[in-house]
């Protein structure tokens, strides 16, 4: 069931009425409703694949118990490397195992060794990456303590597969969602408000932005060879706007439906296209994933404390799991990769924490010094996008070599013959003065005028929208 669906349209507003007119005054019936109402969600992609989503659920509800219940130090590492080991094991052998067995084919092959092995030919289940983490960030909590484990199935069963982050997160952790859960929650007109306000301007950044950045992109990228430099710039833009109104679009999709049941998730993004620096875009950018690598990796590995070789070192394997984590393709961990160079003259020179606050905090306009840190941050980033949106390593550095050939032969040759282009540039440009003029709230409608621009911007969706023809979110394949 996709998020900018009809089918979700009608699914909303009667999980929303059940949830609080019918169970108002029982907690734990708000929360089996909820729990029934995410597994006919998740069930509706694929329903096989709702077993999967128990078993990984109850590993975890036990091996939490069990640890707890521990005599010794031996017999809690034996049910923490358990739950580790299978869930890890479950993510590998969808996720990952095709890929190894086609590297190490290949890698066979160019010492002249031809070898077949035998591949999965089965797809993805959809968010095992997102709730495979969830699971894992509980199961260390309660290995290190910080947790006790959850002795409610329906409670902590909630946590692993509320529908609202299930398939495309944000990442929870325990310490943040359980508690929210665990308590009564009273009907708050003003945060229910505000969350159909985030979703609307969620369904906007997909629906118009996103949706309609992609038409363009991939009529781009999957005719490279026959474009010009300017035009392939161009796919790289779309590409970069794609990807950020698909992801952010779903998250505040995501955030503004679980205020309506009165629950607040983590923000997963903060204008990341507005950073000075990468140190600061990964600040803002896939916030969740980004801190749970932190302080479920990084940090474990010695983090920033020792020289800075173990500092170079904990970054590139960050980056390079982070790589990794998107998808199984040496395209990703190249993407990976590169932002960890990125990383590393901010790391090397102590500059990588100078940015914290958001841009211009207070004012209008940015300095030059800002304007220029933000087109060169915003230009670095957009062509690791080329990897992340190739189909193949070859396919990147063809673009990428075609791109910089520098051939303007034909002008700006896809805007001539593309109808709507030069409009969707506009949009963009529109699109970009309405989140800088709302860099420092959550979302643009919020505050003053939030009906007025709440009506605009549904109308914009109507208009310019392809609603009628849902198109699935890009992090749904991760």
């Amino acid at each position: 069931m996709l998020f900018n669906s009809i089918s979700f349209l009608v699914f909303l507003p009667v999980v929303f009425i059940l949830y609080w007119w019918s169970n108002k005054k029982n907690l734990q019936l708000q929360n089996g409703l909820l729990l029934a109402a995410s597994y006919f969600f998740y069930a509706c992609w694929d329903w096989r694949f709702l077993f999967l989503l128990l078993f990984s659920t109850a590993l975890d509800y036990f091996t939490g118990i069990k640890m707890a219940e521990a005599r010794n130090q031996n017999n809690k590492k034996f049910w923490f490397w358990l739950s580790i080991i299978i869930n890890l094991g479950f993510l590998g052998v969808f996720k990952y195992y095709n890929f190894f067995a086609d590297s190490f084919a290949e890698a066979l092959s160019g010492l002249g060794i031809q070898a077949n092995f035998w591949t999965l030919k089965v797809i993805l289940p959809v968010g095992i990456s997102f709730y495979t983490f969830h699971g894992l960030s509980y199961v260390i909590d309660i290995y290190k303590e910080r947790i006790q484990p959850e002795k409610n199935v329906i409670t902590y069963s909630l946590f692993v597969a509320y529908f609202p982050l299930l398939v495309a997160g944000p990442i929870e952790r325990a310490t943040h969602l359980l508690p929210q859960i665990k308590k009564k929650r009273v009907f708050d007109y003003t945060k229910a408000i505000d969350g159909v306000h985030q979703i609307i301007w969620g369904l906007f950044k997909k629906v118009v932005i996103a949706d309609n950045c992609a038409l363009y992109a991939n009529d781009i990228f999957d005719h490279y060879e026959s474009m010009n430099s300017l035009s392939l710039f161009l796919g790289v833009i779309y590409f970069s706007f794609q990807i950020y109104g698909d992801f952010s679009g779903y998250s505040d999709i995501a955030l503004g439906t679980s205020k309506l049941f009165g629950i607040d998730l983590l923000r997963n993004f903060n204008y990341p296209y507005f950073s000075r620096d990468i140190a600061e875009f990964w600040r803002r950018w896939h916030i969740s994933l980004s801190s749970w690598f932190r302080d479920y990796l990084y940090i474990p590995l010695g983090g920033s404390q020792g020289g800075m070789g173990m500092k170079i070192r904990n970054t590139f394997i960050i980056f390079l799991v982070s790589g990794f984590w998107h998808g199984a393709n040496w395209t990703f961990i190249i993407w990976g990769a590169l932002h960890a160079l990125y990383f590393l003259p901010l790391l090397i020179t102590q500059n990588n924490r100078n940015n914290i606050e958001i841009v211009a905090k207070g004012k209008s306009l940015p300095t030059l010094k800002e304007l220029t840190s933000m087109i060169a941050t915003f230009g670095l980033t957009a062509l690791t996008w080329v990897f992340f949106r190739a189909k193949s390593v070859a396919e990147a550095l063809a673009y990428l070599k075609d791109m910089f050939r520098f051939n303007f032969e034909g002008g700006v040759q896809f805007l001539e013959f593309e109808r709507y282009s030069v409009e969707l540039l506009l949009l963009l440009s529109l699109f970009i003065g309405v989140e800088w003029n709302s860099r420092e709230q959550e979302h643009p409608i919020k505050g003053k005028g939030m009906m007025l621009k709440a009506l605009i911007i549904l109308i914009g969706i109507l208009v310019l929208g392809v609603f009628s023809s849902p198109a699935d979110f890009i992090y749904f394949q991760f």
